[in-house]
This record gives C-alpha cells, structure tokens and sequence, in this order.
C-alpha cells in the first residue's frame, strides 16, 4: 500500500455532494460525460450491483485494487468513502490524471482524516440534479406568542401574586389597651400569691400532713425542713478499677 501523496492537481480532484438513492445515477452520467477516458470505479462494498448499472465500465474493490499493482486509470470515481483514510489515498495511487469521489451525508465525517493527508480541502462542486432535497423550513406563526424575557416574567409572578394574596392591611397607628386594676380580665389573670405551706400534723398511719402541696420528699414527717446530711453515708462496696486491671503474675512453675 502506497502512503506517498498523488500526483494529481487539486483542480482534478473533486467531490459531488450525492445522497446515496443518486449516486448510481450521478456514476452513470458522469461515465457518460467521461467515455472517451480510461474509467475505474472502486467501492468498499459488494461491486454486483454497480457493475449491472455500469456495463463495460470496470469496477473493482478496494483489496482487488491495492493487490494489483499495475492497475491504473485516467479517471479513478470512488463510489464511497473507505473507512481507513490510509486506502483512500492507495486509491489515488491508481490514477495518472483525475479523481472524483462521490460523497453522502453520513460519510463527511471520514473526509477530515483524507484531507488531513493530503495537507488541503478537496473542493466539493453539486451537480444539478444530485443535490440533497431541501428541509423544510419551519414556518412561524406573526401571531405566536414571542418568549418573555426575565424582567417581564418577573412582573408578572408578582402581579398574580399581589393579586391572589392581595394588599397587606395597613399598621394601625392606635395604642394597644391597657388593662386597668379594677378591670374583671385582669383580676382573673393576676398572678395570685401563693399561701405558705403549714404542718397540721400527722395522719393514722403517721403521715405528714401539709396544707397545701408539701412537696415531702423534702420534708421530715414532723414537717422540718431535710438537711444536706440526708442521703445515707454508707456506701456500697468499692471496687478499685486499677487492681482488676492489673496483669497478673505469671505462676512460677
């Protein structure tokens, strides 16, 4: 496989824009427009279906190409792109004059990597006829709706808000009330004072008795007072934590 630049002119190397239901068609016509030139059309894929449109007209892949050494053309029509941009350009290596590559949408994606080689942009001519039929453009409606810009939909999320809340009530001016001493409602709030707690004595049972809440787990049962001497001196017994924590001796045997 040859890895060295072609020969050809740029101006003699061109590429038709062909959706792929055209390109038979567009390498019929442009064998006809070339019959006077010794023409090989090369592909990547099966050649049956090329040869039956294209009669008397060689047509060979890209292995049977690359294999025979002494197989050249005047006019070299790549009927596809290869995937390997490497054989592209042992392709061109065939041709002594022209070569046209026949080019679809999918395949613009491996023209970089060939240009890339070449060190330039083959130059891409549509032929009438072959050209790609056109989108169609999206008609807008003169009365859709245009998009709103920020400030717009900021204004208009507070006048919907403004307007299901609605205004927030005016501050009253007017001083709070304040109770009098005599009012009914302050008396029954008025924190009362409450009576001191007194030892009326013991029940049957020896009890303390206490006139209001006594809270006796502070008191004696005589009502005086507990002192800080009331929790029991006596303890449980004490366990030294750093004596069970001491290793211990090895048994001397």
């Amino acid at each position: 496989m040859s890895e060295q630049k072609p020969s050809i002119k740029p101006n003699n190397h061109k590429i038709h824009p062909c959706p792929n239901d055209k390109k038979l068609a567009l390498a019929h016509d442009l064998v006809a427009q070339n019959k006077d030139e010794d023409i090989i059309v090369v592909t990547s894929g099966d050649t049956t279906l090329i040869e039956e449109t294209l009669n008397g007209i060689k047509v060979v892949d890209d292995r049977t190409l690359i294999k025979d050494k002494e197989l050249n053309c005047s006019l070299l029509i790549s009927f596809d792109v290869p995937l390997k941009a490497i054989i592209y350009m042992a392709r061109l290596s065939h041709t002594t004059s022209r070569a046209i590559l026949l080019l679809n949408e999918s395949e613009q994606k491996l023209l970089y990597p060939i240009e890339t080689l070449l060190g330039r942009v083959i130059k891409q001519e549509v032929v009438s006829g072959f050209e790609y039929s056109q989108k169609e453009q999206r008609v807008t409606d003169p009365k859709a709706r245009k998009p709103l810009s920020k400030e717009k939909i900021k204004e208009i999320a507070k006048k919907n808000y403004d307007e299901k809340v609605g205004t927030p009530k005016p501050i009253s001016n007017k001083p709070k009330r304040e109770y009098k001493k005599d009012d009914e409602k302050a008396e029954q709030w008025q924190k009362k004072k409450k009576a001191p707690n007194k030892f009326l004595g013991k029940d049957e049972n020896g009890k303390a008795i206490f006139s209001g809440k006594s809270g006796e787990r502070n008191h004696r049962y005589d009502g005086s007072a507990r002192d800080a001497s009331f929790p029991p001196k006596k303890v449980g017994r004490k366990i030294n934590i750093k004596a069970l924590n001491k290793p211990k001796e090895e048994s001397k045997e």
